[in-house]
């Protein structure tokens, strides 16, 4: 038998009666990461090109905005607008579709799944575009989240949706499309006092839910995602924390449904109690800014304070969520030297653990944000950013109905006999105290002058 032209892992294979292995593809190696940083790259690389280079080019979006019964009809639910949903639904579709087959995924199955849950996220985003539901600040992730429970907790979630609800994948390319709007000028506009707070808050409430969460016995894995949804920015901060710690999905999902749960009454809540104290604007803004999740959520929650809270509010935002990629970095670190020092007879880690830990898609979120900051005209970033905020919205409604049916609510309950549900609402009040006491002194003129925010 010659040997001159075979493959020696065939011949191999076929002497000792195995099956031959399967050569691994290109795209083998691409993680959930990279497949995010990829289509959230094609989307703004497309876009930019197009609106740069074709004359009064801007890609139709759907609205999903109505005040009356007569807008629903006849505007969100006309057939021309009822199009412009399906075409983005192909869109997304097509981009993750790739993804899937390259990454071995179930295609079948995944777009079988992926229209009933981009059927659920337009409805979702249908409620939330109601002027009434919009005023209260009742977001479309929340109804997303509750049409992902109701379905995930009334019936038996099927294999073939299951495949689409990839929760992480949907909102990591999100988040590198959200890089776009998170600009560093506006981080400037707040000053030494934005500054000042994120940091503070960041640091101390993160140190602060982790210890919590020891005390009640629940385990740092857990106290690590739990710590970064608290601290940072909710439902992003808790998957980059999990990314960076290679967490269990569980358990993200089990934080990420908690801090919606626990958004909806902040939102009704804290405005109130800024007026009942008698908060200035900017105070008040800057502290709902510090706690709630997500800009639209501090945008809406602000707007019942004041004009000046809610630019308060989105400025502080803004300084926070540009932690993202520094918080990753560090518990990335944290995390690989400390469970390499609990190892017995390990090596030291080095910087190749960490860097393989450190979720990829930070990069993506950073590096569009410094396009954005730095590099891309003004004129066109204006052009380009409601687009940009219209895609968003779709990959994070996406997200959301996956968490939904991802998550359990008797898990709330069961998982740990409920210790990471006290441990983080414990530390949530923690982060509106300590948010409000640094709001006031950093924002109401006692420590630093009061900022001219206009």
């Amino acid at each position: 038998m010659s040997y001159q032209n075979a493959n020696v892992e065939s011949v191999i294979a076929s002497e000792e009666n195995q099956p031959v292995p399967a050569k691994k593809s290109f795209f083998s190696s691409f993680t959930e990461d990279y497949w995010a940083v990829t289509i959230a790259g094609v989307i703004i690389i497309a876009i930019l090109a197009l609106t740069s280079w074709v004359p009064g080019f801007k890609l139709p979006l759907p609205t999903y905005k109505w005040e009356t019964s007569s807008d629903l009809l006849n505007k969100v639910l006309s057939p021309n607008n009822l199009l412009l949903a399906l075409l983005t639904g192909v869109i997304i579709l097509v981009l993750s579709g790739v993804a899937i087959l390259l990454s071995g995924g179930s295609i079948k199955n995944y777009v079988k799944g992926f229209l009933l849950i981009y059927v659920l996220a337009v409805i979702a985003m249908i409620i939330a575009g109601n002027k009434v539901v919009n005023y209260y600040g009742f977001e479309y992730v929340i109804f997303a989240l509750i049409l992902g429970l109701l379905l995930g907790n009334l019936t038996t979630v099927p294999a073939w949706l299951k495949e689409a609800a990839r929760s992480e994948f949907f909102i990591k390319t999100g988040l590198v499309i959200y890089g776009t709007s998170i600009l560093f000028t506006d981080i400037i506009k707040a000053g030494l006092p934005g500054l000042l707070q994120s940091v503070l808050v960041v640091a101390v409430v993160w140190f602060f839910s982790l210890w919590i969460s020891r005390k009640l016995k629940v385990d740092d894995e857990f106290g690590v995602i739990l710590a970064s949804a608290v601290s940072i920015c909710g439902v992003s901060a808790a998957i980059v924390a999990s990314g960076a710690i290679k967490g269990d999905k569980k358990k993200l999902s089990y934080v990420t449904t908690l801090v919606l749960l626990v958004a909806v009454p902040m939102m009704v809540i804290q405005p109130w109690l800024s007026k009942f104290l008698g908060l200035s604007e900017v105070v008040g803004g800057a502290w709902l800014g510090g706690t709630l999740d997500t800009t639209a959520s501090v945008s809406a929650a602000a707007q019942q304070v004041g004009e000046q809270a809610v630019k308060a509010g989105v400025i502080v935002k803004f300084s926070q969520n540009v932690l993202i990629g520094i918080a990753a970095f560090f518990i990335a670190l944290w995390w690989t030297y400390r469970k390499g020092a609990k190892t017995e007879g390990a090596e030291k880690p080095g910087l190749g653990v960490v860097w393989e830990r450190f979720p990829k898609f930070v990069l993506g979120f950073v590096a569009a944000s410094l396009l954005f900051s730095f590099q891309i005209p003004t004129e066109l970033a204006s052009a380009v950013g409601p687009v940009f905020s219209g895609l968003r919205t779709v990959w994070f409604a996406l997200a959301f109905v996956a968490i939904g049916l991802e998550a359990r609510f008797a898990d709330l309950v069961k998982t740990d006999g409920g210790r990471p549900a006290v441990a983080f609402i414990s530390a949530q009040l923690f982060n509106i105290i300590w948010t409000l006491l640094w709001a006031y002194l950093l924002f109401g003129g006692v420590l630093l002058p009061v900022p001219d925010i206009k």
